[in-house]
């Protein structure tokens, strides 16, 4: 059997693994358009602020460790740019020699991830703004705090990534705003919990403008004005842009597999596309959520990575339904550790959903009624 992946982060790099352990003979080839595969997201931004001190360390295993160690055909810098469903082939491009050929697969496992979102905003092709989702952006960023050493910082968008970024390069001695869209940072959180985060940045010295849209930016002087829709503005000697993601669906668009409601590739509860042949995960697919039971993106490492474990059992053979993720998470900021799982408050009462709230304070010896203390 001939099996091809497309992408080599996380979930990619998962099935191809999983598929040499249960098949020592099966011909296995792996497209990843960048230079490396199989890396840790979560820690670039630590990597920048010089929390991880070698970069190195990012690297969960190297093409040549994962060569050596799975007798895996790992082709970098080599981008799948058409497939062909009814000939069971793709088209690939060699981009450093411009060489396009074909290959023919058995089954196809469409694992490219997600893009940042690049909103149509004069002034956002400046070279002072950068988006972090892989190793070479991060190697754009961390090359820049060391020729320019910025001053002041702007980050906008208030996820998970911003605020991490925004502790790293207040760690690297910027002073540092957050613009946020919305009323608070962090969405997957309920706004109680967020105000306490946003009174730690601020303690931190992070200056936040909530509820502020950005409408443009200007070159001013050696540095950069960031225009609110408002007409406000702030000054910055860099942008960190982070206002989220979206599923790379070119591929499956062009070869008119079925995405779904929520923009994501539909796939069945065995991970398969509208073509039986062609399997994906990650970010690029929509799943329906446990508990809501409607379609929802979840980019997250870890399911990315489980759903590559299944993937790789089933096309070999298996019938192992995926049961989705409720989404957990969890994240630093500066001297707070931040934890979600399942859906806040806020969504369930959108989908009409009855739940019960408890807030606890560790300090707090208060027993809930109905409770013993030696039921905590």
């Amino acid at each position: 059997m001939k099996y091809l992946i497309v992408g080599g982060v996380a979930g990619g790099a998962t099935v191809a693994a999983r598929l040499r352990r249960n098949d020592e003979k099966a011909q296995i080839i792996l497209f990843e358009r960048g230079e490396y595969v199989s890396y840790a997201n979560c820690g670039l931004p630590y990597y920048i602020g010089g929390t991880i001190k070698e970069r190195n360390k990012l690297f969960v295993q190297t093409v040549k460790g994962f060569v050596s160690r799975f007798r895996i055909d790992i082709r970098t810098r080599q981008e799948v740019t058409r497939i062909l469903p009814d000939t069971k082939q793709v088209e690939v491009k060699n981009l450093q020699s411009g060489e396009v050929y074909t290959e023919s697969y058995d089954k196809l496992v469409l694992s490219p991830g997600a893009e940042p979102l690049r909103p149509r905003i004069e002034g956002i092709d400046s070279p002072k703004i950068f988006t972090l989702r892989n190793v070479p952006d991060t190697d754009a960023i961390k090359g820049f705090l060391q020729q320019t050493n910025p001053k002041k910082a702007v980050v906008v968008g208030g996820g998970f990534i911003g605020l991490e970024m925004a502790e790293n390069l207040h760690a690297q001695g910027a002073k540092v705003s957050i613009v946020e869209m919305g009323n608070q940072v962090m969405a997957p959180i309920d706004f109680s919990m967020a105000s306490l985060v946003h009174q730690h940045l601020m303690d931190k010295g992070v200056n936040l403008y909530l509820e502020q849209a950005v409408a443009s930016f200007e070159r001013d002087g050696k540095g950069l004005k960031v225009i609110f829709k408002n007409g406000q503005s702030i000054s910055a000697d860099i942008v960190i842009l982070s206002i989220g993601v979206r599923p790379e669906t070119t591929l499956a668009r062009a070869a008119e597999l079925k995405i779904g409601e929520a923009g994501g590739i539909a796939v069945n509860d065995y991970l398969q596309t509208s073509d039986e042949s062609i399997y994906a995960i990650g970010d690029t697919i929509e799943f329906r959520h446990p508990i809501t039971g409607k379609p929802w993106l979840n980019y997250l490492a870890g399911p990315a990575n489980r759903q590559g474990r299944i993937v790789a059992d089933n096309i070999q053979g298996a019938h192992i339904p995926y049961e989705g993720a409720i989404g957990t998470s969890i994240a630093k900021v500066f001297d707070m550790t931040v934890a979600s799982t399942g859906l806040p408050g806020k969504r369930l009462r959108q989908a009409e959903i009855n739940y019960m709230s408890s807030t606890i304070h560790p300090s707090s010896r208060r027993i809930l009624p109905g409770c013993h203390a030696d039921e905590y």
